[in-house]
């Protein structure tokens, strides 16, 4: 992706966030420049990787394939600092969050605001192939089963309980409009707790057209 259209995306995330007042932590503004020497008083910020995140999962259509994140708070499998994750998304009409599970996370996936969120769902085999079996989860606490891949609405203020190997996709539902999606979950670890259904990139090389508007969490690391 260019660095010219994520900061784009980033410019519409803080648009959309600001039209529903849902409100970052000061360092969210922060300049790049701003960030040098801020290691020693940044370094839960940095080594948990919260912060901005713009990913199309090696599609190259962001439109299509990709989603709008910034991790808000997070925690440490090793340090066992703090063992919980909040996010905040923002996903399109018919943007797709290909297939995917968590091989120890369990999260809450909360629609938030907008349009409607359609979750697709399969339990994991034991090849981790989609079982065409049922799904029984819980929607803001009331258990309820769903047929194996079949659209599950979810409209703003309801929210869904995933736990660890259930298969997973989501999008905005065509004709509602954007979806700001939160999460609440365990740690949240991209390195070694995803799991896609298919082969994809979840970090996408950047052609640095332009400076960045804002640091994506894969930055850091080049900038302090």
């Amino acid at each position: 992706m260019k660095r010219s259209e994520m900061n784009g995306i980033i410019m519409d995330f803080e648009r959309f966030l600001a039209e529903h007042r849902f409100m970052l932590p000061v360092w969210a503004s922060w300049k790049p420049e701003e960030w040098k020497g801020k290691y020693d008083i940044c370094s839960e910020i940095i080594d948990n990787k919260l912060g901005w995140d713009i990913t199309d999962f090696g599609s190259g259509d962001f439109n299509k394939r990709g989603l709008s994140l910034f991790t808000i708070r997070n925690g440490n499998w090793d340090k066992k600092d703090k063992m919980y994750c909040e996010k905040i998304m923002v996903s399109d009409e018919e943007q797709e969050t290909p297939m995917h599970y968590h091989w120890a996370k369990t999260e809450d996936i909360i629609n938030r605001g907008g349009g409607n969120l359609v979750m697709e769902l399969y339990n994991a085999t034991n090849d981790d192939k989609l079982s065409p079996e049922p799904v029984t989860v819980s929607i803001d606490g009331v258990l309820t089963t769903v047929e194996a891949g079949k659209p599950l609405i979810l409209k703003p203020g309801q929210s869904v309980c995933l736990k660890s190997r259930l298969y997973h996709r989501f999008y905005g539902e065509k004709g509602s409009g954007k979806v700001l999606i939160g999460e609440v979950s365990l740690v949240n670890d991209d390195a070694k707790d995803n799991k896609f259904y298919e082969e994809i990139g979840r970090f996408p090389e950047i052609e640095e057209d332009e400076k960045p508007h804002r640091l994506l969490v894969n930055d850091y690391e080049k900038y302090l």
